[in-house]
């Protein structure tokens, strides 16, 4: 992620993660916890304001939130009561120790060259059979937009690249998500 678009969360996080809350993903949500183990490790790649971590610890999983900006840990830890690490997307160390990782309008931020990478600590951090969900923005627009760096995707583009990964794609659709018209590329995949 781009020092453009970490300084934006810094710059805004309360507004940010206020602003977040009120997205319902519930259904999104549902698609990937259907798939999980009870009481399964749940990884939150980029929590933002913890709106989901939070659900998933109401609803009985282990979740630990992670995110690369200080405020936005902070907004994390006020609203879930969770400790919440601060690390960037490229600095994962974990090692085989989740049952899901949830990426939920988080690595859109990453530029496509470094996603490759990115994914490959994702899958480090999963366990085998483990489960992953991230989605991005519909298109192919590459770039700065809005104050943050943006990687859009294509269904077909999202799921080579998963594929080339370690991943095997076991769902994928597209949506107008959070009442703005934008369009989604959601995927869940499984680590092989």
């Amino acid at each position: 992620m781009d020092t453009d678009t970490l300084e934006f969360y810094e710059t805004n996080a309360e507004a940010y993660a206020a602003e977040s809350l009120t997205h319902d993903v519930l259904d999104i949500r549902g698609r990937f916890i259907a798939r999980l183990p009870k009481g399964a490790r749940i990884l939150d790649l980029g929590c933002g304001s913890g709106r989901d971590s939070f659900a998933f610890s109401r609803l009985g999983f282990e979740t630990v939130p992670v995110d690369g900006s200080e405020n936005m840990c902070r907004e994390a830890e006020r609203y879930t009561g969770l400790p919440v690490r601060h690390v960037r997307f490229s600095e994962l160390d974990y090692q085989e120790e989740f049952d899901g990782v949830w990426a939920c309008a988080s690595l859109l931020h990453v530029p496509s060259a470094e996603l490759p990478h990115v994914l490959n600590m994702v899958r480090q951090a999963l366990r085998i059979g483990g489960i992953f969900f991230c989605c991005f923005k519909e298109g192919t627009f590459e770039g700065e937009r809005d104050g943050r760096y943006y990687t859009d995707m294509t269904s077909v583009r999202l799921k080579e690249m998963l594929e080339n990964c370690g991943f095997s794609v076991i769902d994928q659709w597209e949506n107008t998500a959070f009442e703005t018209g934008t369009r989604w590329v959601n995927a869940v995949s499984r680590r092989l």
